[in-house]
Parts: C-alpha cells; structure tokens; sequence
C-alpha cells in the first residue's frame, strides 16, 4: 500500500489512514474488474444494479475493519448495518455503479467514519479517473492526482447569476422532490451539467463547481462528501437545510450560494404545488 504517513495530524488522524488504506484496498479489486468481460451483475430490490466488484469490495473492507476496528460498527449498501451512537464506517462501496458496469470512468469507492452521529472522515477514490479526495474532521480537504496531492478549497462566487451547478439524474427531481424548482435553480446559475454522484461533490469541495443538488440519496452516498465540502470552506445540507448526511437528498456549495439556492428551491417547490393544487 501506498505510504500515507504524510497527513496533518488530527484527532481522526489514525482512521484517516486507515480509511485511506481501505481505499487503497478497493481501488486494487475495482480497477481489476472494471471492463471484465465476465463481470457478473445483477438486480436489488429497488431494481438498482449491483456487480460482483460492489460485493467484493465491501467485503474486504469489512474484513480490514474487522481486524483493524473490532469495536466499531459498519453499515454498507451491500451489506446493510445501522448508524446508532458511537463509531460506525459508513460504506458505498462503488458509487456510480451504472457507469461502472456501462465502462464510463465516473465511479467511485466512499467510505466515511461517523462518530456520534457526524461524519468526521471521508475518503472518495475514483481510480479509473486517477483521483482521489479525503478529509477529517478539523484537518482540512485533500485531493491527489498526476501530478501530486494538494489542499483544496471551495470558490468564491457570491452570485446565483455567476454559478455552475450539478445534479445527478434530472428525473429523480419528478419523483423526490420537484423538477420545476430544479429547473429554476437551473434558470438562474450561469451554467449546469450532470456531473451526477459523487463527482459533483467533490467538484464543489475543490472549486471547480459551486453547487451540487441531488433530489433523491442515500446515506452511504453522501456520508463521505459532507466532511469532505465542509472542510473545503462550503456548506453541505439537505434539501430542507439539514446540515445531515442522512436526510434523503442532498444539496453542497461553496458556502455563499447555500441559503439563496435552499430559498429559490423552496419557493419554486411551493408555487408548483399551489399551482397542482388548484387545478385539482
């Protein structure tokens, strides 16, 4: 495994590393059956797809977890488990599982260490992209590539007219939530794409983007993405304003742009409702 003895060191110190070698760990079975002519996959119940790669990942940090962290609890998306109190790593173990299965380079191994109820340590490595993301909690963000490993840091758009945004899958707007007060989110930013899953997130951590929406997600999607836009200098809520993990949808920023993007969502929302209503 790669030496990452270079990191800040923190409270989460210790289990920054380890999560990073978990990374590590998936990152090694992932990149080898990514494009398999032989990769095996099959349907949840929600009628999601899952591989032979999304199981054996998440065995094998379990496995790591189990002899590293016996005490601690794991909760997967393969594997289920609870987040109660204390210490629970939170596993997704390939995010973006339809472009891994399709050979779209665009996936990604999450792990996350929640404490108490908070996300405190984050790590996104997306190996087919050559990168990776991490954070802990009062320690900063982090990114590596070709060229190295550098601290990052959210933009400074102050403006809904000057931003670009993201989302995931525009029609989980018409089921989650409302695709008319997406679309006005989109009709008032400078520009939008679909960057989807957890790419968007760390776009909006490192500056490239300033805002992510997501309609619809799950906690092992985002636990991760939190500590990793927040400790980039951004703001990281639901779509209520909840700064949480586990509240259903998802909405990171640089911070400015957060209740100015909460509030036309909102109220776009609420007209569209008013409006169904009356033509009842």
């Amino acid at each position: 495994m790669p030496d990452h003895s270079a990191d800040l060191s923190t409270d989460h110190s210790a289990d920054l590393l380890l999560a990073r070698a978990l990374a590590d760990t998936a990152d090694a079975i992932t990149t080898a059956r990514f494009r398999a002519h032989d990769l095996a996959v099959e349907r949840k119940p929600d009628r999601t797809p899952v591989t032979d790669a999304d199981v054996a990942v998440e065995d094998a940090i379990r496995a790591v977890l189990a002899a590293e962290r016996p005490g601690d609890r794991i909760a997967g998306e393969e594997r289920g488990g609870a987040v109660e109190g204390g210490r629970t790593w939170v596993l997704d173990p390939i995010d973006g599982t339809k472009n891994f299965l399709r050979g779209v380079p665009v996936w990604a191994t999450l792990i996350a260490l929640v404490v108490d109820g908070a996300p405190v340590v984050g790590v996104v490595s997306a190996p087919a992209l050559g990168r990776r993301w991490w954070a802990a909690a009062g320690a900063g963000a982090f990114t590596s590539d070709a060229t190295g490993q550098r601290r990052i840091g959210v933009s400074g758009v102050r403006e809904l007219s000057d931003a670009y945004l993201s989302t995931t899958h525009l029609g989980s707007w018409v089921e989650h939530h409302s695709r008319e007060a997406y679309l006005a989110l989109v009709d008032a930013t400078w520009e939008n794409r679909a960057f989807g899953d957890f790419w968007q997130h760390c776009l909006v951590a490192e500056g490239a983007i300033d805002i992510a929406a997501e309609a619809i997600v799950n906690p092992w999607d985002v636990a991760p993405l939190q500590v990793l836009v927040t400790e980039a200098g951004g703001r990281f809520s639901d779509l209520t304003g909840a700064p949480r993990y586990d509240g259903g949808s998802a909405l990171s920023t640089n911070g400015h742009l957060h209740d100015p993007a909460l509030t036309l969502l909102r109220t776009a929302s609420a007209s569209t409702t008013g409006v169904a209503s009356e033509g009842r």
